[in-house]
């Protein structure tokens, strides 16, 4: 306390404690991790809760590929302190941690590690190796997991390769085509040439890439309703101009198709005639950089050009006009290019009329003999030679070059193509109204999140759940060797079921058709009794889709439906849709209570992290740097729900937050040296007015902080707790009791320690979600009475209404805060004006009113000096002082008369007459010599 030493420095009651202000979490918190793990807390606080309500937060599998990343850290931490909270609230609440382990990236990890090899081994002997390279980053990414502070049963996670998981798969797949929801058949897909497989929408990221927007002729052949002749137009001069950015299409053109609701105009160019819509001409011919044309005629409804027929650009066929209201006005010419086998929309169309659809494309993206004499080519280079030679044949009117979104494969990252080929679906449209009445049933946070379901159920039909590849659960289905139906009955789904319960979807591969499917099932289309197995995958969304039958109703500790799913808001078109997809087609509800999500983490900038860019930060830094303590601090004070911004500098300034929430705690605890709360608290009469006022401020903070924890808002949390740190307790409470701690024994003193030690209770109570680690510490230090648990997880939530004070009490307060910080302000200008250097030095002169007088009268004038922090208050009633902000009252400061007491600092009238403490005031010496 004292700059220079005095010999009474021994008598005062300085803080001591052990708890260091250095918080140094890099290396305490894994020897905290090491205790937490030899004394099975999960499972032991598990064990505390049993009999509980239980709140199950279902955890969605990230990909077992690599180490983690700080969107990994953002994900695992929120749960955590959701788990960690519920657990504290007066629930069971079991964190059963999963990982998705089959999929694509492992295939190919696992293809490029047998080389030159790959084309000799079986499909089985592929799939071992994958297993290897699926299961080797569990562990990995399990241990940083639990280095965020992740508590869980990560011994024994749920995996999406076990027996039993695949197992319950099969099931919801076998429920689901016995409802009619599952069929094959051939449409466009996503299709990935590099991948050389089918991708659902989930699957597609979009980038931005180059591409030539043509406008193309295609001439008319044949008018079956005269069309041309009624409005005096020669054929053999006609064309219709269609629009497209992806020319590879061409070869597979087989219809062009209008809006019959539109109208269509035709313009000459030259001696030549042009078929667009008529709100159309006007741009059209404005990119094709054509000014003079001429309008002929009146517009044409679009129906009347219905069933005419046009020669292909340079195939040696024709192809038909046809009506779709999919055509637009926004962009093209109203004239739209169709081939079905590259386009939903397309293929819908066609199919309606008849049109044949043809798929010039191999699985690979290179073009066949269907396409001429661009065989051979793939589609991207296709794109520049089928222009080259349209441009020199006179077919395109106009080309823009252009930069433009376009889907791209989430695997590798190159373009995709849409292909029809034949694939396994699931038609949403079947149970779509059912899938509605779920999402109407969960708790959306944010609540948007209701209505961005329901639009992306909206518009999607069919599921794609069929991959052509190798690792993954094996589509259950056979196929009649005589005639080709495929074939699932309730007794297949169960023999596959079964095997792959006792042996695995390597089953699949190990055994012929017959050796699987039950004696006596025969083909219901011609009898036959003779198969062979499907050879596709399913996609890896219907697997981690289906946790909610493989671990909810799996695992004993867990239930149906789960209490919430939580996960990045790109999982509305994955796992959060897929779960629900699959939930309510097999069981009719949604698997979840509720849905809450969180945003990207970005870099200081807003801009995505990019390891090129050099702007990603890795936890494994922030770790060695701060600890991870730090990291859960940064979630926490985060609005997750839409991006979040991760940075060095980030980090720095939260550490400064850290301290000050870590030093508050520290002098609570060094004022608790030797304190004993079994038998030194004292009874709530014998606490002074501010101790009450600050137990007051506690049961706010408990009251904010709960109703912040109640809707996952931890950035309430954490301001709240900031705030009440920093400006309730270390710039009022804390600093006006230093004098009663430091220099006095009484009751005074137990007071103001009883009621740090209750605040210190549950404000560690309070962030042991968020700080794991430095509230264990704490906690550690922290002296126990009867009843309290080793660790702070163990305890129970502090609930508000014990300390809450009346309105008039907190108003009382409010006026008397005021009247310090006017106060304040007089000190301030006191000591530039040289009056006085330390507060201690100042004699204070309030002038009141009645009413204010009144206030003040109502403290004891030591405790109103203490609220001061000054020597000696004096109360007037009238005017005289400096105005204040707080009417009827005048402020006047002075320097305090009487000599400075050498042990409290504080000026008095009282010194030396203690004849053996000729330098200490009467209360200082009266105390040492006690």
């Amino acid at each position: 306390m004292a700059k220079n030493k005095s010999q009474y420095d021994s008598t005062l009651n300085l803080p001591k404690t052990l708890f260091e202000m250095r918080a140094g979490l890099p290396k305490k918190e894994p020897v905290m991790l090491k205790d937490w793990d030899d004394n099975d807390l999960y499972n032991q606080l598990m064990k505390h809760n049993e009999g509980k309500p239980q709140f199950i937060l279902h955890d969605g599998p990230p990909y077992a590929n690599g180490n983690i990343h700080m969107g990994t850290a953002l994900n695992k931490i929120i749960k955590d302190i959701i788990i960690r909270e519920k657990n504290m609230e007066g629930f069971q609440a079991p964190y059963v941690p999963g990982f998705d382990t089959h999929g694509l990236p492992i295939e190919l990890k696992a293809l490029s590690s047998v080389g030159d090899k790959k084309k000799d081994i079986s499909k089985l002997e592929l799939r071992q190796i994958c297993e290897k390279f699926a299961t080797e980053h569990i562990d990995i990414m399990s241990d940083q997991f639990k280095r965020l502070g992740v508590i869980g049963d990560f011994e024994h996670p749920y995996l999406t390769l076990k027996p039993e998981f695949e197992a319950r798969q099969i099931e919801i797949f076998g429920e689901m085509a016995k409802k009619g929801y599952i069929y094959k058949g051939l449409k466009p897909v996503y299709w990935c040439p590099d991948c050389r497989t089918a991708l659902a929408e989930a699957e597609i990221e979009y980038g931005e890439d180059d591409c030539d927007s043509i406008f193309v002729r295609f001439h008319v052949s044949q008018d079956p309703n005269g069309t041309l002749a009624k409005h005096g137009i020669p054929m053999d001069k006609t064309y219709f101009v269609i629009w497209t950015t992806t020319t590879w299409t061409l070869p597979a053109n087989e219809a062009i198709c209008l809006n019959g609701e539109f109208e269509y105009s035709f313009v000459k160019i030259g001696d030549e005639f042009h078929i667009m819509a008529t709100e159309l001409v006007k741009s059209v011919m404005d990119a094709c950089h054509i000014e003079n044309y001429e309008i002929v005629g009146e517009p044409v409804p679009g129906t009347e050009f219905e069933l005419m027929r046009y020669n292909h650009v340079y195939l040696p066929k024709e192809g038909t006009v046809i009506l779709g209201d999919h055509v637009t006005l926004e962009s093209g010419s109203g004239c739209v290019h169709t081939a079905g086998g590259h386009g939903v929309d397309d293929f819908n169309v066609s199919q309606k009329y008849n049109v044949p659809i043809t798929v010039p494309v191999d699985d690979g993206g290179y073009l066949t003999e269907l396409a001429g004499k661009y065989a051979g080519q793939r589609v991207w280079a296709a794109n520049k030679t089928i222009l080259a030679d349209l441009t020199a044949a006179g077919v395109i009117m106009g080309q823009v070059h252009i930069k433009h979104q376009y889907p791209h494969c989430w695997r590798c990252h190159n373009p995709i193509i849409f292909r029809a080929t034949e694939q396994w679906f699931c038609s949403i449209s079947k149970f779509r109204e059912d899938v509605y009445k779920a999402i109407d049933t969960v708790t959306w946070m944010p609540d948007w999140g209701h209505d961005r379901m329901k639009g992306m159920v909206r518009d999607r039909n069919d599921w794609c759940i069929s991959r052509q590849r190798t690792w993954g659960v094996p589509i259950p289905a056979f196929y009649c060797k005589k005639c080709g139906t495929y074939h699932i009955t309730d007794a297949t789904i169960k023999a596959v079921s079964d095997l792959f319960r006792k042996e695995g979807s390597d089953a699949w591969y190990k055994y012929e058709a017959e050796q699987i499917i039950p004696a006596g099932e025969v083909c219901e289309k011609c009898g036959a009794s003779e198969w062979t197995k499907d050879t596709d995958i399913m996609d890896v969304w219907f697997d981690s889709g289906s946790t909610h039958a493989a671990v909810l109703e799996e695992r004993p500790e867990l239930h149906f439906p789960a209490d919430m799913y939580m996960e990045g808001g790109d999982q509305f078109r994955g796992w959060f849709q897929s779960s629900l997809l699959t939930s309510v087609a097999s069981k009719g509800c949604a698997p979840y209570k509720s849905v809450l999500c969180h945003g990207w983490v970005v870099d200081e900038q807003g801009k995505q992290m990019h390891k090129s860019a050099g702007n990603g930060v890795e936890p494994s830094e922030i770790i060695k740097d701060y600890g991870a303590d730090i990291i859960r601090l940064w979630v926490a004070s985060s609005d997750y729900t839409v991006d979040v911004r991760a940075g060095k500098n980030i980090f720095k300034q939260l550490s400064e937050a850290y301290r000050k929430i870590r030093n508050t705690a520290r002098f609570i605890l060094g004022n608790l040296d030797g304190f004993d709360p079994n038998t030194d608290c004292v009874a709530d009469d014998q606490l002074q007015d501010i101790d009450r006022w600050a137990l007051a401020a506690l049961d706010d903070l408990i009251a904010n902080t709960n109703a912040g924890y109640a809707v996952y808002d931890f950035n309430k949390v954490y301001h709240a707790v900031y705030n009440f740190c920093v400006v309730a307790m270390s710039n009022f409470y804390l600093d006006v009791t230093k004098d009663r701690l430091y220099c006095t024994n009484g009751a005074g003193r137990k007071a103001a320690q009883t009621t740090m030690y209750k605040i210190l209770v549950a404000l560690d109570k309070i962030i042991a979600p968020i700080l794991c680690f430095t509230s264990q510490e704490i906690w550690d230090f922290l002296p126990k009475t009867e009843g309290m648990n080793k660790y702070v997880v163990f305890e129970e939530m502090p609930k508000a209404g014990q300390y809450a004070a009346d309105d008039a009490f907190k108003a009382k307060w409010a006026q008397l805060i005021a009247v310090r910080d006017e106060v304040k302000k007089v000190l301030e200008q006191a000591r530039a004006e040289k009056t006085i250097g330390a507060s201690l030095e100042a004699a204070v002169t309030l002038y009141c009113n009645d009413a204010v007088y009144d206030l003040l009268n109502s403290i004891p004038m030591d405790e109103l000096a203490d609220l001061m922090i000054v020597s000696h208050v004096e109360l007037v009633k009238g005017e005289g002082g400096a105005a204040s902000a707080v009417e009827g009252l005048g402020v006047a400061a002075a320097h305090a008369t009487g000599e400075k007491c050498e042990r409290c600092w504080k000026y008095s009238a009282s010194i030396g007459t203690h004849a053996a403490h000729p330098t200490l005031c009467a209360r200082c010496a009266s105390v040492v010599e006690a």
